[in-house]
């Protein structure tokens, strides 16, 4: 059964999406990051040439010629993506096929609408008998 990890409190997803990625790698575990809107994912793609500030994540879209051979992959789609360990949600529901995966990785952003949804998605998943560990940023940061 796929093992479900909540990170709440974000005060940047985009940024926690980086670091998870980055660990993913150092870990040697293929990650698909699913971010369903097109500006987001151009955003994150971004972010991770330029994160950490002396390297980067290497990376590409799920549908790129490179991608059997790239260790995080982006997707609006994940039915479409080569295979992962790793399946990272930036999409406010639950993603599709996210059971295939080893581990599913929940970023819920510190402000209201996104924790609304984060909760949402939270009893799906806890109703289902999944397991599910928590992670509060706020408490790590301080």
């Amino acid at each position: 059964m796929t093992g479900i990890d909540f990170y709440f409190n974000a005060p940047d997803r985009l940024q926690v999406a980086c670091r998870l990625a980055g660990k993913a790698l150092a870990q040697g575990k293929r990650t698909l990051v699913f971010a369903p809107d097109p500006e987001l994912a151009r955003r994150l793609d971004h972010l991770l040439w330029t994160w950490p500030a002396t390297g980067f994540v290497p990376h590409c879209a799920a549908d790129d010629p490179l991608a059997a051979e790239t260790p995080v992959l982006i997707a609006a789609e994940p039915e479409a993506a080569p295979s992962c360990e790793i399946l990272l949600n930036l999409g406010a529901e639950c993603p599709p096929l996210f059971e295939r995966y080893e581990r599913l990785l929940e970023v819920v952003p510190a402000e209201e609408q996104g924790r609304a949804a984060g909760r949402a998605r939270y009893a799906w998943y806890r109703d289902r008998g999944y397991e599910i560990r928590h992670h509060d940023l706020a408490k790590l940061a301080s």
